[in-house]
């Protein structure tokens, strides 16, 4: 494919299948957004996409029926001359239904120069995007499970603001903010990073991935903690907020129900309300090196298990200040409200009456 980073402004799409189908939405009775809702959302995006002049997408294929929907939708929008949509290029690439499908997706889209890429996923799948992303900006939409780190937004005005920033008409300078993140060196294992939350928990196997038997819990970072968010973050949120841009991040050591300095009830999942015993809380701060005190276990990014660890490795833990950049979407829009991009004038030949 052409590269367009210094032709036309081309905007990516990268629409997770699998987000939101985790085993919470079982046992907690977390929201499942079907593949219905999420071409729709993507045909919203392409539409505000199309009205603010964007011209090209790049799209990551699936076989879960996103790709197949929208290939429909734009063979009928072509016959019926019905819409004003860019034009969509499905990346050419294998599927592996695993999360090198969203890595290779979003290294092309960098290779190819996208100047935004749309993300409809959970902590989860932005945690992946943001290992790959550079600094390409990022428009966070949720459709996951945990939704702490992306925004619950309406897709068509999300779809705006990626276009009013992808044809410079607000200049993402302006409107992008730089996220913390948290990296983990694994002792010659590799490197992993969080958005949100690491967490280990004393449970040995990975299994289900997802975390929500607070009596395993044993240690938790986090970037940031809102008492607004769902998730393993709301145990550090509801003792000690922290906002999302400042300056440091927190560990706490936990404890089962009942244990350790207090018991907090937290939201560890959308429907699950569970105690969890906190030890002690303190604060971290960029580039400190944390060692984890559990001796084996399970390491969770974003509240899913990736990693198991036992006596023998050494896994790190420190915060960092040059994460992902995301569009602010209200700022994006007030620009633009404050500009008035939307406003034409009236044909002065034209009647008012």
């Amino acid at each position: 494919m052409k590269n367009y980073k210094h032709d036309k402004p081309i905007v990516g799409i990268l629409a997770n299948p699998a987000s939101g189908r985790d085993v919470r939405r079982l046992v907690a009775q977390a929201s499942v957004f079907p593949m219905v809702e999420k071409s729709n959302m993507v045909q919203r995006i392409l539409s505000a996409l199309g009205s603010v002049g964007v011209e090209k997408v790049v799209m990551m294929p699936d076989t879960g029926g996103i790709t197949a929907r929208i290939h429909h939708a734009l063979e009928t929008s072509r016959a019926h001359h019905a819409r004003h949509w860019p034009e969509v290029h499905f990346l050419d690439m294998s599927i592996e239904s695993t999360e090198m499908d969203t890595i290779r997706a979003v290294e092309r889209m960098v290779t190819l120069g996208v100047a935004v890429i749309i993300v409809m996923g959970g902590d989860g799948t932005h945690r992946v995007v943001a290992k790959v992303c550079k600094k390409t900006p990022l428009i966070a939409l949720s459709t996951g499970t945990n939704n702490t780190f992306p925004e619950i937004r309406e897709a068509t005005i999300a779809g705006l603001a990626a276009g009013l920033v992808a044809t410079d008409r607000v200049r993402a300078a302006d409107v992008s903010l730089r996220n913390k993140v948290l990296h983990v060196d694994l002792n010659g294992a590799g490197h992993e990073i969080a958005l949100v939350d690491l967490c280990v928990s004393t449970e040995c196997w990975i299994g289900t991935r997802a975390l929500w038997q607070p009596k395993c819990l044993r240690e938790l970072f986090v970037t940031f903690a809102s008492p607004a968010s769902i998730g393993l973050s709301t145990i550090a949120a509801y003792v000690h907020p922290v906002n999302r841009w400042a300056a440091y991040g927190l560990r706490l050591r936990l404890a089962p129900p009942g244990e350790g300095m207090f018991t907090v009830s937290v939201p560890i999942a959308p429907g699950l309300m569970e105690p969890v015993g906190v030890v002690e809380l303190k604060e971290i701060h960029p580039k400190e090196i944390n060692a984890l005190e559990t001796l084996r276990g399970t390491i969770a990014f974003d509240g899913e298990r990736n990693f198991e660890f036992n006596g023998s490795d050494r896994p790190r833990v420190w915060l960092e200040m040059e994460g992902p950049l995301t569009i602010d979407i209200d700022r994006v829009m007030l620009k633009a409200a404050e500009n008035h991009i939307f406003v034409r004038d009236t044909d002065p030949g034209h009647s008012k009456n």
